[in-house]
């Protein structure tokens, strides 16, 4: 089908082919897959745009080796297919990313979505023609789709960062991201391996890669707090127990903070009207279920100082326990709130510095000097090495969506509203950018809930909403900008109210050089927000304006 030209920018005339589909979904991740689910579902036509050659998005690239999910694996599965519920069976307590990677291509399988997926295609433009009030998306293989949608599923934690190292290119040896990893088995054996970084990705990894290695020497810039997962093979009996009574489970569990947990132990009171005595068993006893849970012992470590630094000084101490050397020890004992990062969960990391071939490098006050082609220079000292590895994170939650050159009204680009911070209503929408849809965006619970139940929710609404457009025979919906100031004011305000703010973590964009310093989740919880969802849409899309 070839159009005319009507919207488009000088810079796509020469993609002049069109084709026109319902809906335009940009990944092929969890989010993307329901997303696309649901739309043929309801008897759109859509199409699916994905860099990699296959489906599972995050766990596609995340292939480290170590990695797994810090949400328990009964609870991290999809709960829109009572069927699918019952017909996987996950092998352990936290699943490891193979096994996620090998249940999102049988989801791919079971609902028939491959054939509505175009792989290793990378959408570059999206721009909106205001005339026709479509989107003209087009990809890297030279192509230009026109669309009333876009869902932009590009994922929270996919858009790796690499700090800009000087000579980082002239590196001899083989040196991998921990984002990126290659899907062909990399051998550690006998080999000299530096590794940058001590967040999830590292603390997964590092107790693997020291199994085989010759020496592995970690560069840390900050220390992280760390759960142990208590890993193990799933119970089949425990298993079998939440199968049989899975509405009620996935109930309770909407009714979660984050929306996971709901059959571990949790208390709302202060951390200051119990005893000493009382509040080391609870820590030991959340210590014991490891975990994303363990902040659940008292109601106020999340937003009292006093009482996280009780709480932070527990984790410290084990954290001396089971390192032997003190003063490695003290190095990776955290000093900032408990929590203000994304605590990490893990099996034997600390435990693994009393190797005697791995040593820790503290980097915070002299940091990594040059790249060079036998290794790297940390304050004067040149480490020789046959492999790096950057365990440097992500730029999360903005950095993919912000990869794709975004066009709105006026001309308005995504990057340029976006150039203070990014602001959404309710993490769904940006005022400027009709039909345009994020999931699991910035101003939403996104990384600070399960993510496959909040991809759900928001999946759920977007495609309702688009439903009530069809229906109604209504065009465009776009966030009002009062409506989108109000949210941005509402979310920064209740981010305020807790500790999370208080030190440089992904959640404000610090480890991005550059990127504005905006707290991105939306911290009020999953049921709340959730609530305020259905009561927009209730309210025929409260804060939206709906055209013909």
């Amino acid at each position: 089908m070839v159009l005319g030209t009507t919207g488009l920018n000088k810079k796509d005339q020469g993609f002049m082919s069109e084709q026109r589909v319902d809906a335009v979904i940009v990944g092929a991740g969890f989010a993307g897959m329901y997303a696309l689910h649901r739309l043929v579902k309801e008897n759109y036509h859509p199409i699916v745009f994905e860099t990699g050659d296959n489906v599972g998005g995050t766990w596609y690239w995340n292939r480290y080796p170590g990695a797994r999910c810090d949400i328990q694996s009964m609870e991290y599965s999809y709960t829109f297919d009572e069927d699918l519920q019952q017909d996987w069976n996950w092998s352990e307590k936290y699943a490891p990313q193979p096994e996620i990677l090998r249940y999102a291509n049988y989801v791919a399988d079971r609902f028939e979505l491959r054939q509505h997926i175009n792989f290793n295609t990378r959408v570059l433009t999206a721009r909106y023609d205001e005339i026709h009030q479509e989107w003209l998306v087009r990809t890297d293989q030279n192509k230009t789709y026109r669309t009333k949608f876009c869902i932009m599923a590009t994922g929270c934690l996919s858009s790796t960062n690499l700090p800009k190292f000087k000579g980082v290119d002239s590196f001899e040896g083989e040196s991998f991201h921990t984002g990126q990893w290659p899907h062909s088995p990399v051998d550690f054996n006998s080999k000299r391996i530096g590794i940058i970084g001590t967040g999830s990705s590292a603390i997964q990894s590092i107790p693997i890669i020291a199994q085989s290695c010759e020496h592995l020497t970690v560069f840390q810039r900050t220390a992280n707090y760390s759960i142990p997962a208590h890993n193990e093979p799933l119970d089949k009996q425990y298993a079998t127990s939440i199968k049989n009574s899975y509405p009620a489970f996935r109930a309770e569990n909407r009714e979660m903070f984050a929306a996971f947990g709901a059959h571990q132990s949790r208390w709302e009171d202060s951390i200051f009207d119990v005893d000493d005595e009382v509040r080391l068993a609870r820590f030991e006893k959340k210590w014991q279920e490891g975990g994303l849970g363990f902040t659940s012992a008292f109601g106020d470590t999340g937003a009292d100082k006093q009482a996280n630094d009780i709480a932070a000084e527990f984790v410290r101490n084990k954290i001396r326990a089971a390192v032997n050397d003190s003063e490695v020890a003290e190095l990776l004992c955290p000093d900032q709130v408990l929590g203000c990062k994304r605590v990490c969960v893990d099996s034997h990391y600390f435990e693994t510095y009393n190797k005697p071939n791995v040593n820790l490098v503290n980097v915070k006050e002299h940091p990594v000097e040059e790249i060079t082609p036998e290794g790297l220079i940390q304050n004067g000292q040149h480490y020789k090495f046959d492999m790096i590895i950057y365990a440097t994170g992500f730029d999360a939650m903005t950095g993919s969506l912000l990869k794709i050159d975004i066009e709105g009204k006026n001309g308005l680009s995504l990057q340029e509203k976006w150039h203070a911070g990014p602001r959404t209503y309710l993490g769904l929408c940006s005022s400027g950018f009709p039909n345009l849809f994020t999931v699991s965006g910035p101003g939403s619970p996104s990384v600070l809930s399960n993510m496959i139940i909040t991809i759900e929710q928001h999946v759920n609404w977007i495609i309702d909403c688009m439903t009530h457009l069809r229906d109604s025979k209504l065009s465009t919906i776009e966030a009002l900008e009062d409506a989108e100031n109000d949210w941005v004011d509402l979310t920064n305000e209740i981010a305020n109210g807790t500790l999370f703010p208080t030190c440089n973590s992904w959640y404000l964009g610090a480890n991005v050089p550059g990127k504005p310093r905006i707290f991105m989740p939306f911290v009020g919880g999953f049921p709340t927000y959730a609530e305020i969802c259905a009561d927009v849409a209730e309210q025929n899309y409260r804060g939206f304006e709906l055209t013909a």
